[in-house]
C-alpha cells in the first residue's frame, strides 16, 4: 500500500514539475508571479484534445501542435498584456496574470462547455510488478517529464540562449549593458512557459477528465512546489514538485483524500514561516 502510494506521489509530483517550473522561471526572469499558468494549462489540455479528438490526430501529434498553439498563446499574451506593464511592478502584473487566467478559462468554458472531455486512446491494462499497479499513462508520465527537464537542463546550462537567460535572472540592468536583448530572451521564455504548460496539461488529462476547471484545480500545488523549492529556483520546483505529490498521496493514509489539497496550503505556511526563501532560493538582498 504504501509502495503504491509512494510511486503515485512520484509520478504526481513529476506531472507537477512543469507548471511549477513555468512558474519559477517566469518568477526569476521577468520577477513576477504568474497565476495565469492555471488557465495556460487548462488551455493546453483542451488544445490537445482537439487536435486530438476532433482532428483525429494520435496522441503525441497532438500534444506537439497543442504544446506550438500554446506557445504562439503565451508570447501573444505576453504582447498584448504583459510587455505593456514591465515597469508598473510586480503587484500590477500579478493582478493582471490573475484576469489573464480567468480570460483563458472561460474561453475554453465559451468554446467547449461544462462537459468533461477525454482524449481518445486505447485502453489499456495496467502493468503488475512487484505487487505495484503501473499504468500505461504513468509510464508515459515519466518518461515525457524525464526527458524535458533533461532537455531544459541542457538548454539552461549549455546554450548562449540559457546564459543569457540566467543573466538576466541573476542583474536584468547588467545583462541589458552587456548587449543581451531582452525582448527576444522574454519572448523565448514565454515559448518554454507555453510548451511546459501545454505538457502539464496533457499528462494532467490523460490522469483525469479535462474540464474548465482542470488547471485551477493545480493552481495551489503548483505554486505549494515553487514556493516550496524556492521561487526563481528551477532544481528547487523540481524537488518542491516531487515533495508534494509524495506527502500529498501519503496524507490519504491518515487523512480523507478531499482533504489532501491541505497539504500544500501547510507546506506554503510552515515554508513562509521558518524559510521564506524556500529550500534552494536564495536570500533576497536588501539596500
Amino acid at each position: 500500500m504504501l509502495a503504491q502510494l509512494l510511486l503515485n506521489g512520484l509520478v504526481t509530483g513529476l506531472v507537477l514539475a512543469l507548471p511549477a517550473l513555468a512558474l519559477t522561471l517566469i518568477f526569476g526572469i521577468l520577477k513576477f508571479p504568474n497565476f495565469a499558468i492555471g488557465g495556460m494549462l487548462t488551455m493546453g489540455a483542451y488544445l490537445a484534445w482537439v487536435f486530438n479528438t476532433l482532428a483525429g490526430l494520435p496522441l503525441l501529434v497532438a500534444t506537439v501542435l497543442a504544446a506550438g498553439s500554446l506557445a504562439l498563446v503565451a508570447v501573444l499574451c505576453d504582447m498584448a498584456a504583459f510587455a505593456h506593464l514591465r515597469d508598473r511592478g510586480a503587484i500590477t502584473l500579478l493582478v493582471a496574470s490573475i484576469g489573464l487566467s480567468f480570460v483563458l478559462e472561460n474561453i475554453c468554458r465559451f468554446a467547449f462547455g461544462n462537459d468533461a472531455r477525454n482524449f481518445d486512446i486505447a485502453v489499456a491494462r495496467p502493468i503488475r510488478w512487484q505487487g505495484l499497479r503501473v499504468n500505461h499513462e504513468q509510464l508515459v508520465t515519466v518518461a515525457a517529464v524525464l526527458g524535458c527537464l533533461a532537455l531544459l537542463y541542457l538548454l539552461l546550462r549549455l546554450t548562449p540562449l540559457g546564459r543569457a537567460m540566467r543573466a538576466m535572472a541573476d542583474n536584468a540592468s547588467l545583462a541589458a549593458v552587456r548587449g543581451i536583448d531582452q525582448t527576444r530572451v522574454t519572448r523565448i521564455t514565454w515559448v518554454i512557459i507555453g510548451v511546459l504548460t501545454a505538457l502539464a496539461g496533457v499528462l494532467v488529462g490523460l490522469d483525469r477528465a479535462i474540464d474548465p476547471l482542470l488547471g485551477w484545480n493545480y493552481q495551489i500545488n503548483m505554486f505549494a512546489a515553487a514556493i516550496l523549492g524556492g521561487l526563481g529556483s528551477v532544481l528547487g520546483a523540481v524537488v518542491g514538485a516531487l515533495i508534494i505529490g509524495v506527502v500529498e498521496e501519503v496524507a490519504t493514509l491518515v487523512l480523507p483524500i478531499n482533504y489532501r489539497q491541505a497539504i500544500a496550503f501547510l507546506a506554503i505556511v510552515l515554508l513562509l514561516l521558518f524559510r521564506p526563501h524556500g529550500l534552494f532560493g536564495r536570500r533576497a538582498i536588501r539596500k
